[in-house]
């Protein structure tokens, strides 16, 4: 993970960015992926250590009636796919968080991302993996799923924690 550490610096910097200048965050995932998803925009919506203006991260997984309309009218691929179409602007970002890298909503939300102008992350398990290829970045960790889940919740909170600080009022 410490060889991570600058590609979470370049990740939060980028986001703090993106979030002041109105953008917004997506973010996605199965299982317990669903719910790192939503663990990383509580923090941002809400707050992580330190009191900040509120960030626009929705964490699509979370959107029951929108997930269960879409699957039940367009098939479970494009239960992400549907939303990035829908809230996912030119200059936002989707973090895609799969501990195998082959979901088929995840790898369709990837591809709907690029279509859009829509800047897309991964955090997944071992490489290669089809959606290492789609996305336009990858944070990739080599073990088993739970060590994978485990990181990912590192990662989440390193990178909440280098939004909060490229946020912060010089001192």
């Amino acid at each position: 993970m410490r060889a991570e550490t600058p590609r979470l610096v370049r990740w939060g910097e980028h986001l703090a960015r993106v979030l002041v200048g109105g953008g917004r965050l997506l973010v996605a995932g199965n299982g317990g992926s669903a719910a790192e998803a939503q663990h990383l925009t509580s923090e941002l919506v809400g707050k992580m250590r330190d009191d900040r203006m509120a960030l626009s991260a929705i964490a699509l997984s979370a959107e029951s009636s929108s997930v269960t309309a879409i699957g039940n009218d367009y098939g479970y691929e494009r239960v992400f796919a549907r939303q990035v179409e829908a809230h996912g602007r030119p200059g936002d970002v989707l973090i895609l968080l799969s501990t195998s890298g082959r979901s088929p909503n995840l790898l369709c939300a990837a591809e709907t991302a690029r279509e859009r102008g829509v800047t897309s992350w991964a955090l997944t398990g071992a490489l290669p993996n089809p959606l290492a290829m789609r996305c336009d970045d990858v944070l990739a960790v080599p073990a088993d799923s739970a060590t994978v889940q485990e990181l990912h919740l590192v990662s989440v909170h390193l990178l909440c924690a280098q939004i909060d600080a490229a946020l912060a009022p010089a001192r």
